[in-house]
């Protein structure tokens, strides 16, 4: 089962259910996907959607911090409870100990040495990781380990 069907299924269980935040988050998803295929005329495969789902994660993210410092504690919870669906939908995350390995893996088979290599390191990381690291982390690590 592919990973839109699977959001399709999960929304049609939660209208059957009567769960209306987690159909309306859903329906956030369907759309966003739905909207990127009419944008790019593609059918999106399952790592195009795990990177819109990974893209809306980041926006609530960031949405988050913005009502936490505005003391709107009702609007952070909702963003909260979007996360935490969102990631039902992504592969497990990785350790860290996963992530260092899977970095000195990728720096030895580009045979990066400085920082001007990062751009090939993390290309192979996003490859084999997509989805279940915050990719952010891990180009900082990266950089760290190159010596930038």
């Amino acid at each position: 089962m592919s990973l839109k069907e699977r959001i399709t299924d999960d929304m049609k269980a939660a209208m059957r259910s009567g769960e209306k935040e987690r159909l309306g988050a859903i329906r956030m998803i369907t759309a966003a996907i739905k909207q990127r295929e009419v944008d790019e005329r593609v059918t999106l495969d399952d790592s195009q959607v795990m990177g819109v789902i990974e893209k809306m994660i980041k926006q609530r993210k960031e949405s988050l911090v913005q009502f936490e410092a505005g003391n709107r504690p009702d609007l952070a919870e909702k963003e909260s409870a979007e996360i935490r669906l969102l990631q039902t939908y992504l592969p497990a995350a990785l350790s860290e100990a996963e992530i260092d390995a899977l970095i000195g893996e990728s720096i030895s088979a580009t045979g990066a040495s400085t920082i001007k290599d990062m751009g090939k390191v993390m290309n192979l990381v996003k490859g084999k990781a997509q989805g279940r690291v915050d990719m952010a982390a891990v180009g900082a690590k990266i950089k760290a380990k190159l010596g930038g």
